[in-house]
């Protein structure tokens, strides 16, 4: 289908009087791993209901699992991609409006565990819940039935996952479950049946369908079916934005040649673990990872740096300069807080002259730390993924994920390594 951006808000104003679905015999999506993802009754349904997508747009599956769209046509820069009317959109602001005072005996209890800032992704978890104890009298029905069945998320991993992992990768993963398990308390207060509220398969279905769909966008969190399709690029061809009605547009970023893959940016590119914690795929066109200093924290967070800023890149075995600062610092505080504190003060100051003079006179020190450091993370990545290798697939069905993301990082330290014995 061709779009014209002139016809977009006539569309639009249709696909709102005509939201309407017939009514079906009532029956729950079934989510056992072994049942496929009905995936084009869902592109049908979504056409149906004013769903648009530009001339030579289509899903495509390497695997029969995961689907995404991939265009036969040239599309250059600036054109509409995918059009998806505000109707069929799950935001957070439509479900507080839905169920008001339903959620707020559950958000409450999310205030109380400290996690207020997810407020807007559990309204869209609630949403997908009541749509889901609608079965197939859900006006949604279609797309819910499209959607994965299992996910390899943090919030999907056990604690013999946690085990075989790096710290920060169990870190990120491990919270992603603790999230998880705070959504399931504060949902016990909401009208479900029980059969959804004791049935943890469904409940952390629900969630990962929520976190994984779903974007934020100008402080909400929006799912657009459909749009919803779009993979993860660490370069990426489309952007998705909502209008002031609530339309979601997916509009090409670059110029894009036919036969390629539409992807848009699910986070930070340069570290593919927290997107391997939080969506549960490895993205090994990332240029590198976290050095795994997790030890050295509090010295990363006295600097003013995150875990972002402390990269080792896979392909050249370089270091980011901040990695360099968080271990001389480190280096120092246990031997001589006074120069420690010069140091930072340099740091702080974006004196380069004089941080670079305490990186010369102390840089044997810096580069047995980190020496130390990469070996013993090597010895222990060849742990964790013996480990992980001694586990039966049938009831650890992630360990294959996990040893491409410990083989990912081991590649890594490897080139760093090598780097540093050169020094």
């Amino acid at each position: 289908m061709k779009f014209d951006l002139l016809l977009l808000a006539g569309i639009s104003a249709k696909s709102t009087s005509a939201f309407s679905f017939r009514a079906v015999p009532a029956g729950s999506v079934n989510l056992s791993s072994s049942v496929e993802r009905d995936v084009y009754t869902m592109a049908d349904w979504a056409a149906s209901y004013g769903v648009q997508q530009a001339e030579g747009v289509q899903l495509n599956s390497y695997d029969g699992k995961d689907y995404f769209p991939a265009t036969q046509s040239d599309i250059p820069a600036g054109t509409p991609v995918m059009y998806v009317p505000s109707d069929l959109v799950f935001s957070s602001s439509k479900a507080e409006q839905e169920f008001g005072g339903n959620l707020s005996a559950c958000e409450n209890q999310l205030v109380q565990a400290g996690l207020q800032d997810k407020i807007p992704l559990f309204r869209v978890f609630f949403k997908v819940l009541a749509e889901y104890e609608k079965g197939q009298d859900s006006p949604f029905f279609p797309w819910l039935n499209s959607l994965p069945r299992s996910f390899n998320t943090g919030a999907s991993m056990t604690y013999a996952c946690f085990d075989c992992l790096p710290p920060y990768a169990a870190y990120l993963a491990l919270s992603e479950r603790q999230n998880f398990v705070n959504f399931q308390k504060s949902v016990r207060n909401a009208p479900f049946s029980e059969d959804v509220l004791k049935n943890v398969t469904v409940l952390k279905w629900a969630y990962n369908v929520a976190l994984t769909r779903s974007i934020e966008y100008n402080g909400e969190r929006m799912i657009a079916p459909m749009a919803d399709m779009f993979n993860h690029g660490t370069e990426t061809e489309v952007e998705i934005s909502y209008d002031g009605n609530g339309d979601c547009y997916a509009i090409a970023s670059v110029d894009i040649p036919a036969g390629s893959p539409l992807r848009i940016s699910y986070g930070d590119p340069t570290d593919p673990t927290p997107l391997f914690a939080k969506y549960g795929f490895l993205d090994e066109s990332s240029p590198g990872t976290f050095c795994k200093l997790m030890h050295m924290r509090k010295e990363m967070e006295a600097l003013g740096y995150t875990y972002a800023n402390l990269l080792f890149y896979r392909e050249t075995g370089e270091i980011s300069p901040e990695v360099y600062d968080v271990v001389l610092y480190h280096c120092l505080l246990k031997n001589d807080e006074g120069v420690a504190n010069g140091f930072y003060q340099a740091v702080m100051s974006g004196d380069e002259n004089t941080k670079g003079e305490y990186h010369g006179q102390y840089w044997q020190y810096t580069k047995e730390e980190l020496q130390k450091h990469v070996d013993g993370t090597l010895r222990d990545l060849e742990r964790w993924s013996t480990k992980a290798n001694s586990y039966d697939l049938n009831t650890h069905p992630r360990v294959p994920l996990i040893l491409q993301h410990n083989g990912f990082v081991t590649e890594t330290f490897l080139g760093v390594k090598s780097s540093l014995d050169m020094m």
